[in-house]
C-alpha cells in the first residue's frame, strides 16, 4: 500500500486524533503525481527520438548499399522522414497532455486527461510496433522477389552455394530476427510505459474513489 492510500484512509477516519487531510490536499497529491508521470512519458519519448537518430548516424554505408541494390534506399529515407514526423507529433501530444494536466484544478477534468494520456501512449506503442512489422514484411518481400540481386548482395565473392538452401536459411533467419526484435520492442514498451501507465491508472482509481 503506498503513502497516498495510507493518507487517504487516515483522512476518512472520523475518530482520528490528529489533523485530517482535506479533500483538496489529497487531490493535490494525486495531481502532482499524475503530472510527474506524464512529464516522464514526454521525456522518455524525446530520449527515444535522440537514441534512434544517433543509431542511424552509425549505420555502416555498406549496409545501405545492400538496400540500394533493391532500389529501396529512397523508400527507406522517405519512410524514415515520415516516421520522425509522426514521432514529433506524438511528442507534441505528450507535451500538450503534460501542460494541460499541470494547470487542471478539477477532479473530473484530471480523470479525463489521464484517460487521454493513456490512450495516446497506447497509440504510440502500437504505432511503433506496427510500423516495424510492416516495414520488415515489405522490405523482405521486395528482397526475396529479386533472388539474383539478393544473392549478389549477400554473396559478393560469388562463392558456390545451393540456392534453395541459401533462401531457406535467409528466410528462417529473417523470421527469427523479426520475432526477436518484435519481442524486445514489446518487452521494452511493456516495462517502461507499462510501469508509468500502471501508476497513472492507480491515480485514476484514487480519483474515482475520491469522488465517491
Amino acid at each position: 500500500m503506498d503513502e497516498l492510500e495510507l493518507l487517504k484512509k487516515d483522512w476518512k477516519k472520523q475518530d482520528a486524533n490528529f489533523p485530517k487531510l482535506s479533500y483538496n490536499e489529497i487531490y493535490k497529491m494525486i495531481h502532482k503525481k499524475s503530472s510527474s508521470i506524464v512529464k516522464w512519458i514526454f521525456i522518455i519519448c524525446i530520449a527515444e527520438l535522440f537514441f534512434w537518430s544517433a543509431i542511424n548516424l552509425f549505420v555502416p554505408e555498406k549496409y545501405l548499399e545492400i538496400y540500394e541494390k533493391f532500389n529501396l534506399k529512397t523508400f527507406l529515407y522517405i519512410t524514415q522522414g515520415l516516421h520522425y514526423f509522426v514521432i514529433l507529433v506524438f511528442i507534441y501530444l505528450f507535451y500538450k497532455n503534460y501542460k494541460s494536466i499541470s494547470v487542471i484544478d478539477n477532479t473530473n477534468l484530471l480523470m479525463q486527461k489521464i484517460i487521454k494520456t493513456r490512450k495516446t501512449v497506447n497509440y504510440y506503442v502500437y504505432y511503433n510496433i506496427t510500423l516495424y512489422v510492416l516495414l520488415s514484411i515489405v522490405v523482405n518481400i521486395i528482397m526475396f522477389s529479386n533472388p539474383e540481386t539478393l544473392i549478389e548482395a549477400l554473396n559478393p565473392d560469388n562463392k558456390a552455394i545451393d540456392d534453395d538452401k541459401f533462401f531457406n536459411i535467409m528466410l528462417i533467419a529473417q523470421v527469427i530476427a523479426l520475432f526477436v526484435v518484435l519481442g524486445l520492442l514489446w518487452g521494452y514498451y511493456r516495462i517502461i510505459y507499462g510501469i508509468l501507465l500502471k501508476r497513472l491508472n492507480r491515480n485514476f482509481k484514487e480519483l474515482e474513489t475520491l469522488n465517491d
